[in-house]
């Protein structure tokens, strides 16, 4: 689906924009009037999402200088075309159809944790599948949603400007699929190959006190082959959104959880836990399936070869043949040389660095006793969903982000950063607090079946809530982390920050694990997390990243932590009066949000509202602009 703005929204905001121009002609120019992040009064100056990719009209000249002069993308009146930003609307909702494929992959994903707990149980199988399921874990944040995409959307975001501005001879999009494709998938079959020859040695050193190494060793095999179907639905996955087109990358969840449970449910009885494995393979070809005819059409589709010369025509018509020619053009940029491997490898580094919580986490838990390490698995994956969907704005502002830097906007970049932190917070710690208050409740119901038995839903729901309390910094690293990359060049200290809040997980898991077990080690990920995010959030200057106000921002995320912690505690005392596990919830989940919301108006926090009023119109607005593909 490709959400474009309707022809009155655009005229509305062009309108709107010489409006504010010509004040400003007489007043001078201000920060306000180059458009600001989503959420505030001054973005109705946002031109439309127009010339996002090869399907998409570009702007004449005229239209392209006007733009200029009035949003602060240059004062020079012959610059070349740029990519506008999208407006609000646009992106409401992208982010309203991104979240809704991503809770219809979470609620699969918890469909498939509850086929694995119904049908195998929390014990020795069980365990030995999910340190093969180690493998997809990193390759899902090294490949599609951390480490590739904080490389390949910055590059394609580059290279559809390019496009869109018309120089150069071909296609810059085609160009960059042309040099990087290749390479990215020999590199991929060559780690999937090793991964098989090396599963024994990766089991011992991941679970080292593993019952059943040899069944590991299996899934390990089978699991590997998701290098390189991750890796390809990855790289779809960046240059579809740097194109604005989210459906299909949206999708791929649902399409890889639903190749997961089917194989589990028609393999299982044969082939037993390996039938979850196999259910991985299967789910990754699914995953670039979903993806390959979208990307197939931006770039072979019939507008993309003459979207190129578009603007450079355009441009000859507006000016005429006697009109004067600017001065000095802008220095070409190359998209093939936009991912090379001083880029790469800090990326790179830092998700690897991000994941091996997990390593760390399994490693402790193998010598406990057995079930330990699905605790941990079931209590993560369903803590996690609050985070995942505070993020979904993130993931569709990031090529927005990205042009901002690219164009040296700062300020449109520094607002977007701020109104997204903000907004993602309020999120995340709404949903932490309903897990805290209700993880007894959520479990039973969620889990308590067949070979999960109410010890299990006990200690899973013990951990789960200590993870919550790290959710608040797992969602600020997932924000925070795009801004060190977004412009496109080298930087190494979030690995630092990611490195420092490693060895505060390991050392802290390592102390408190033989007293506290599994809750220990859930207490030094939340720990080590927030430790990332604090240093992530103090480095944020010109140098680094983008120089937000560090200080505005830490204030303002205080009030929604002190909102979330009373609602966490009153959820909880309202839940715990009921026997009856979905009144409980019922009654916890509505005690949680209606006094979160409560508090968060009486402290005062702005961020919510106008998202959430953007939001409400995009859905109640007809949607003859959006279009499937």
């Amino acid at each position: 689906m490709t959400v474009t703005p309707s022809r009155a929204e655009d005229e509305g905001t062009t309108a709107r924009r010489g409006r504010r121009r010509r004040t400003g002609a007489a007043g001078g120019s201000s920060a306000q009037d180059h458009g600001t992040a989503v959420g505030t009064e001054d973005e109705v100056l946002l031109p439309g999402a127009r010339a996002a990719s090869a399907e998409t009209a570009h702007p004449t000249a005229a239209e392209a200088s006007d733009s200029g002069a009035g949003t602060g993308f240059g004062a020079e009146k012959d610059r070349p075309a740029e990519v506008p930003p999208p407006t609000r609307g646009f992106l409401a909702k992208a982010t309203l159809v991104t979240a809704a494929l991503s809770i219809a992959g979470a609620l699969l994903g918890l469909g498939r944790d509850q086929a694995l707990a119904h049908l195998f149980g929390a014990g020795t199988e069980t365990d030995a599948f999910l340190v093969a399921w180690t493998v997809p874990e990193v390759a899902a944040t090294l490949l599609i949603e951390d480490g590739m995409a904080f490389v390949l959307v910055p590059a394609f975001s580059l290279a559809v400007a390019l496009r869109a501005r018309g120089t150069g001879g071909g296609d810059p999009v085609r160009a960059l699929v042309a040099s990087t494709l290749p390479r990215i998938a020999l590199v991929l079959v060559g780690v999937s190959a090793l991964l098989i020859a090396g599963a024994p040695y990766l089991v011992a050193g991941l679970a080292p006190g593993l019952p059943d190494p040899g069944l590991a060793v299996d899934c390990t095999r089978l699991t590997a082959t998701c290098v390189l179907s991750f890796g390809l639905a990855g790289y779809c996955s960046a240059a579809l959104r740097a194109h604005r087109r989210f459906l299909a990358p949206a999708a791929i969840y649902v399409a890889y959880n639903t190749g997961i449970i089917t194989a589990m449910f028609v393999l299982g009885g044969h082939w037993g836990v390996r039938s979850a494995a196999i259910g991985v393979a299967l789910g990754g070809c699914l995953m670039v399936a979903a993806q390959t005819p979208s990307l197939v059409r931006q770039l072979f589709g019939r507008r993309s070869g003459a979207a190129t010369a578009a603007p450079a025509g355009a441009a000859s018509e507006a000016e005429g043949p006697n009109a004067e020619q600017p001065a000095e053009q802008p220095p070409k940029q190359s998209v093939t040389h936009s991912v090379n491997l001083a880029l790469v490898t800090p990326v790179l580094l830092f998700a690897l660095c991000r994941q091996s919580q997990v390593l760390i986490e399994r490693y402790l838990a193998s010598n406990l006793p057995s079930g330990a390490i699905s605790h941990l698995n079931y209590a993560q994956k369903v803590a996690q969903i609050p985070m995942t969907l505070s993020l979904m704005l993130c993931t569709v502002t990031f090529p927005v982000l990205a042009q901002a830097l690219a164009e040296g906007d700062t300020e449109r970049a520094r607002n977007r950063v701020e109104h997204d932190v903000s907004v993602a917070a309020c999120i995340v710690l709404l949903g932490a607090a309903a897990v805290f208050a209700c993880a007894p409740q959520i479990i039973e119901l969620l889990f308590q079946r067949g070979a999960f038995t109410a010890r299990d839903t006990a200690a899973t729901a013990t951990v789960m809530r200590v993870y919550s309390l790290g959710l608040l910094g797992h969602t600020l690293v997932g924000a925070l982390v795009r801004t060190y990359f977004s412009a496109g060049r080298p930087t190494w200290y979030p690995l630092a920050a990611m490195t420092a809040g490693i060895v505060a997980t390991s050392w802290i898991g390592a102390a408190t694990v033989g007293t506290w077990g599994v809750s220990g080690i859930a207490a030094a990920n939340a720990i080590g997390i927030t430790l990332t995010a604090a240093l992530l959030l103090s480095g944020m200057n010109e140098r680094r990243s983008v120089p937000i106000h560090t200080r505005r921002v830490v204030h303002e995320l205080s009030k929604p932590l002190r909102a979330a912690g009373c609602a966490a505690v009153a959820g909880a005392l309202c839940a715990s009066r009921f026997d009856r596990p979905a009144l409980a919830l019922l009654t916890g989940g509505l005690t949680v949000t209606v006094v979160y919301v409560l508090l968060l108006r009486l402290l005062g926090v702005q961020a919510v509202a106008p998202a959430f009023r953007t939001a409400l119109r995009s859905v109640t607005r007809r949607l003859p602009h959006a279009r499937f593909r």
